[in-house]
This record gives structure tokens, sequence and C-alpha cells, in this order.
């Protein structure tokens, strides 16, 4: 009996996942059609000069059994100190048995978690903390408006139909307007009042002042049960950057009988009486035709309906309105901040220990910063001497920072640097600009009809969409992973239902979020 084939759009997190579940799991061979010729999408490590790029940053974290195993699988987590460890002596509870990263290659690191807010040129805990420095770096004017504020959105509760009325209610105004709306919005490219709510459910679920003045109060008391820990403490994180894992995930579905075709990007999609009968993908200016059992796809929902036939036209016009925000991100190698580490943690150089770096300093339209030392040592060709960092851009494709050349975007990287403080006009040694399109799959304009367009796919009988783009919803990578899998079971057993799909990462919990004994 001949066996089932699938074709899979996109060789990112979900895509690699779903073909490696596939293989794991069914008798039905996969075959990747990627439009670039690497794998990971926006979790790709780039390399440059001995260095190593992030982008957009990934920590691998997930509340999902399953997941974790299938990362461990891959790559184990490490037994040994990594260099910067064994080096400042810091000590973390590692497993025996262990590989050891100095030595050897397939192996997650176990990382400290440190990121802070920019604000004022001083460093506010991330999310905001009830420490005395934190009232100290805001001011005592600033400091009782804060207060005041939340006392006072706490009595009168906003309807929660924007993203600014979503954090109002959970902040104050005071306290939203300071740590939110600015950053929100060179996010978005737009005001909060005029995000979807739904943004807010998914990215920063649990999270509110009282949640933090809750634990404060509650910490000294706590001597059992289970409690909401936010933004976890550690992660894990491959030695040489997320893409590290997606290409061993990619080599081990090649050497099960999987096929990835690189350069090949989707240009139209036909179907059938409620099915896909086939998709043709260009290839180096040849175009293909493949026809298979199934069809998983990863790709911006936009595109994916317009590639397709006999779309009705009110499906067709919502997905042309759907809107993305695109990423530029510029790496640049220093042999010093001028930021300098307050703090109690030990750092290769003494640097800052932060991983991201979110920056709400007004006058400038860098999002966040990333130090990629800390990320993991092995992604700074000197991390003893040299600071390597990224920084973060959110725009659209044609406007003015997209149009840039290169040269004209790393002198105003630079110069936005200068200006807030953290690095001397002369301290760049070199550095490389990455733009990625499609990054941030929105939720306005035509968002608001969604449910129009996923209606439709899942009237297509054998077409599954997963992964972020795939499902136009912020997902992390194990979300996007989870999608995968539970997509490829869905398939397996027939289901016809794709509620269980598009359930992943709709729980009321924070997406990094975890219950711990204490």
């Amino acid at each position: 009996m001949e066996k089932k084939t699938a074709i899979i759009i996109g060789a990112g997190p979900a895509g690699l996942t779903a073909a490696y579940t596939m293989l794991r799991e069914t008798d039905c061979i996969p075959i990747i059609l990627e439009e670039n010729n690497f794998v990971g999408g926006i979790s790709r490590t780039v390399r440059y000069k001995g260095n190593r790029m992030d982008i957009g940053g990934h920590r691998f974290f997930s509340k999902s059994d399953e997941v974790n195993e299938l990362w461990n699988i891959l790559m184990p987590m490490q037994g040994k100190p990594a260099y910067d460890d064994a080096v400042l002596g810091r000590e973390k509870e590692l497993p025996n048995g262990g590989p050891d990263p100095e030595s050897e290659e397939r192996v997650m690191l176990l990382r400290d978690r440190v990121s802070r807010i920019y604000y004022l040129k001083k460093f506010f805990d991330y999310p905001i903390s009830l420490k005395a420095e934190t009232f100290k770096n805001m001011g005592f004017v600033r400091t009782m408006k804060a207060g005041f504020g939340y006392l006072y959105s706490s009595v009168m509760k906003k309807k929660e139909d924007s993203l600014r009325n979503f954090y109002i209610n959970r902040f104050g105004r005071p306290l939203y307007e300071m740590f939110f709306e600015d950053y929100t919005e060179k996010l978005w490219g737009r005001n909060p009042e005029n995000i979807s709510a739904e943004w807010g459910t998914q990215r920063v679920k649990g999270l509110s002042l009282w949640g933090t003045v809750k634990n404060v109060i509650t910490k000294p008391f706590r001597r059992g049960g289970k409690v909401e820990t936010s933004l976890i403490e550690q992660y894990l994180y491959p030695k040489r950057g997320p893409g590290q894992l997606w290409e061993i995930m990619a080599e081990e579905i090649e050497k099960a009988g999987g096929r990835i075709i690189y350069g090949s990007k989707v240009v139209k999609i036909t179907g059938e009486n409620g099915r896909i009968t086939s998709v043709t993908a260009e290839t180096e200016g040849k175009e293909t035709e493949y026809s298979a059992d199934a069809f998983f796809s990863s790709m911006p929902i936009k595109d994916l309906i317009a590639s397709m036939n006999d779309v009705p036209e009110i499906v067709s016009a919502t997905a042309a309105d759907l809107p993305y925000r695109d990423f530029i991100t510029v790496g640049m190698l220093f042999d010093r901040l001028n930021l300098k580490n307050e703090t109690d943690k030990k750092t290769l150089g003494n640097i800052v220990p932060d991983c991201w770096i979110y920056i709400q300093e007004r006058e400038v339209r860098l999002g966040r910063l990333q130090v990629f030392n800390n990320w993991s040592p092995y992604m700074v060709s000197d991390p003893e001497n040299n600071v390597w960092i990224g920084l973060e851009y959110f725009c659209d494709e044609g406007d003015d920072l997209w149009r840039m050349s290169d040269e004209e975007f790393i002198s105003f990287a630079k110069d936005e640097l200068v200006s807030i403080g953290v690095i001397d006009e002369d301290a760049v040694k070199d550095a490389i600009r990455i733009k990625v399109k499609k990054a941030y799959p929105a939720y306005f304009d035509g968002y608001e009809n969604f449910s129009v367009i996923r209606e439709y796919l899942d009237s297509i009988d054998n077409l599954y969409c997963i992964g972020r783009n795939g499902q136009h919803r912020y997902n992390n990578m194990d979300h996007s992973m989870l999608t995968a899998i539970t997509a490829v079971r869905s398939f397996s057993r027939g289901d016809s239902d794709r509620s269980d799909i598009w359930n992943v990462n709709t729980e009321k919990e924070y997406h990094e979020t975890k219950k711990e004994g204490r």
C-alpha cells in the first residue's frame, strides 16, 4: 500500500515540528516547502564573523511536558558548567550525566533570566516590582501619581474594549503611560486604544499590580501549595542560539525520510469540492506542482488566502486586510557599553546582566536591546572582551525605516544609542542589519472579522493551519509547536473539527507562568 504524503508550507518551528511528529507517529511522509535557504523562520540564528544573532530573542521555556521532552531529546540539558559560569564561579543545579558545553555541541544551557526596562536613563524591573529602588528611580511625584492612579483604577473599571483599557484596569493610568503606552505603540505602530484587548489576554495573562502587591505581602507566610510565578527566572537555551535546535530537527527529519525543499515559494493553492488538491511552488524560477493527502500551512494567512482559488469575496477581502508588523534588528559589536552593572549578578567583563532591555525612552524608536553575551557565551567570539548586542526595531514594510540602506540604518541606530547614553560616539566596532517580513501578526483592522477567515479555512477538509503566522496569533515557540503536534494527531485520527488546534494558547494563565510549590 502506497504511503500517504503531506505538504508542509514553511520550515519554522511549527512546520518542522509537524514533520518531525508525523515521522514519529504516522506512516505519512512529509515534504516541507521552505521559501528561504534556512530553517527556523524568525527563530533562526544568524552568523556574522564568528558572532551569532538570535532574531527576536527566544527563551526555551514551556508548561508543556511534551514540548520539554522533545527539546530534551534533540538537545539535552547541560551537565557541566558553561564557560561563563565556570569562569565566574556561578553555581547551578545541573543534571548528572548531562553533556559538557565546553566539549559538546548538542546541549541546552540553563540560563538566568534578567529583563529590565530602561526609562529616564535608569533601570526598572520587568515587570514592575515594588522595590525601594523602583520608587527612588520614579521619584516622589511619579510614585504618588502611580499609587493613586492604581487605587482609582481598582474602583472605576473601564470596559475592556481596547488594549489601553486592559492595561489601565490592571496598573492604573499613570503606570500605563509610563511603562506600557510608548513601547506598545513602538511595537504595533498605533496607540493601544486602537488595538484589541485580546492581545493583552494573549501576552500578559495574570499580570497586574495587585498580583505584584499580593506576592510581596504573602511571600513571608507561604509554606506550601500553589502560587503563580510570572516570567520565569531561568530558561533553557541552545548553546549556539535557537536556530541550532531547528537545524538539528531538520537533520533528523531528513534522516527519517522527510524532505525539505529550500528556496521554494508557494505561489498557488488549488482546491476543489472542499479539499486542497495541490500546491504550486516556485524554485529557482521553475514552478512545480505538488499533490498530497494533507496540507499543513504555517505561511501568513494573508498570503495563504491570496494564493487560493474560488475563495469567497468576504474571506478574501478580510484576509487582505489582516495587519502585520515587520522587524529590523541590528547586531553591533563593542568593547564596552556605558551601562554599568549595579546589580549583584556577576558577568564576564562586568557588563549588565540583562538578556533583554526594554527601551521606554520616548525620543528614540528603538524598542528592545538584546545582550547576546548573556543568552550564551558561545554566541560571541570573544565574550570576555567584546559585547555583542542586538537592537530591535518594529516597522512596516516600505516605511521610512524599511527603506533606509543598511549603512544609513546602522548609523541611525548608533546615534539613538548615543542619545540615550548607552554608548559613546566612537564605540561601534562592527555591525550588521537584518530585515524580517511579517514577524508579528497584529490584532486590529481585518482581525476584527477573523472568525470569517477561520470558518472558511476550517471548512477545507485536508488543510491544517499551524504556527504564529499560520493562525495569525502571537504564539511563542512552544505554542507554535503544540499547534503542529495537535494538527498532526487530528489528521491521523481523521478529525473534522479543528477546535483543538485553534485552542492552543487560549488558557487563562500567562504564557510564561507556571504553578510551583513553595
